[in-house]
């Protein structure tokens, strides 16, 4: 039998167990009926089922050791509550097997409801649920956005992107070009005023709940670049808008962010230079990760989101002559020639 079958057999058991005190610590009753469904999967190894019975429902999330850990979701699930922002509810952990009872917030994530029509609405909402994050005092015990995690994550694109998937390798000019490009996105990054980054704030980790949004999959959580997460929200993996809408959504932020007296970059022009840097750094590291959940974990779907974050990266090369240099690069990987 495969082990997820043995797994899900387990957190069945604990599952029934934990519904028990559940509704007896709230006076519902006996548990009822109820049925158990895949709700999502992500590119981690976690998996999310939704429990739901007798107008009760409830997300299961199965996250299996050693390749994944509870403790940070539920550390920072405690943290982001206590700013106001609806995240879910923990209502049973099993941080030794994996397994959390969470309150259910809805069934449609942003991705799958923004259109043209709605998108100014959603983002006002998302953008007042960052602010709240971003406010929050920078005292958990989180790691930082430092150089060698900034580093690290851009190498995921020569060695996965570059390596495994076009089976190419840096000539010694390449690589010197590669490093100064490198750390030129890196100082822009940490040059940046620091506040706690959820790391994967976009359309799909955003659900259509009340109060809106439900914000899932922060478990990544760092202290680190200001334009980190606006970014990520309107330069999406699977959603793309025209820039100058993306400049009018960055602006309004901006300008929240400075009300609320977030240190964002005093000159907005200052702020949109910083947020297209930090996209190029998050664009490299994502295309690195694509490649890498296609060739290591044997999912290649992502791959094909790949072309979207090449043109977000053209788009800001075109605007940032300081960035030609990539540009040269990204050219010469793109017709295999080695200078």
């Amino acid at each position: 039998m495969p082990d997820h079958d043995v797994r899900l057999q387990q957190l069945t058991v604990w599952l029934e167990q934990q519904l028990q005190n559940l509704f007896q610590e709230n006076a519902w009753g006996d548990v009822p009926a109820g049925s158990l469904t895949a709700a999502s999967s992500d590119a981690s190894f976690r998996r999310y089922f939704r429990w739901e019975g007798g107008g009760h429902s409830f997300v299961i999330m199965d996250a299996p050791p050693p390749q994944e850990n509870c403790a940070p979701f539920v550390a920072i699930d405690h943290l982001l509550a206590s700013a106001g922002i609806n995240v879910p509810v923990i209502h049973a952990q099993d941080l030794e097997r994996g397994f959390l009872l969470l309150s259910d917030l809805g069934r449609k994530t942003y991705l799958e409801i923004i259109g043209d029509d709605n998108a100014d609405a959603l983002f006002a909402d998302a953008i007042d649920a960052l602010l709240a994050q971003q406010q929050l005092p920078m005292q958990a015990p989180l790691p930082s956005y430092d150089t060698a995690l900034l580093r690290r994550e851009l190498e995921l694109f020569p060695e996965w992107y570059v390596g495994r998937e076009l089976k190419l390798a840096f000539s010694e000019a390449q690589q010197a070009s590669w490093q100064r490009v490198s750390q030129q996105l890196i100082d822009s990054a940490l040059a940046q005023p620091k506040v706690l980054v959820h790391r994967d704030y976009m359309p799909r980790n955003l659900m259509h709940s009340a109060p809106n949004p439900g914000v899932l999959d922060f478990q990544d959580a760092v202290y680190g670049p200001v334009t980190y997460d606006i970014t990520c929200l309107f330069k999406d993996a699977f959603l793309s808008w025209p820039q100058a809408r993306v400049d009018g959504w960055l602006r309004s932020y901006w300008d929240k962010a400075q009300a609320a007296g977030i240190a964002v970059q005093p000159e907005f022009e200052e702020f949109q230079r910083a947020s297209d840097l930090m996209g190029v750094q998050r664009h490299l590291k994502v295309i690195g990760i694509f490649a890498r959940i296609c060739h290591r974990d044997g999912k290649p779907r992502y791959l094909t989101d790949v072309p979207r974050f090449f043109a977000y990266i053209d788009e800001v090369i075109a605007r940032r002559p300081e960035l030609a240099e990539l540009g040269q690069l990204i050219g010469e990987l793109k017709t295999g020639a080695h200078p």
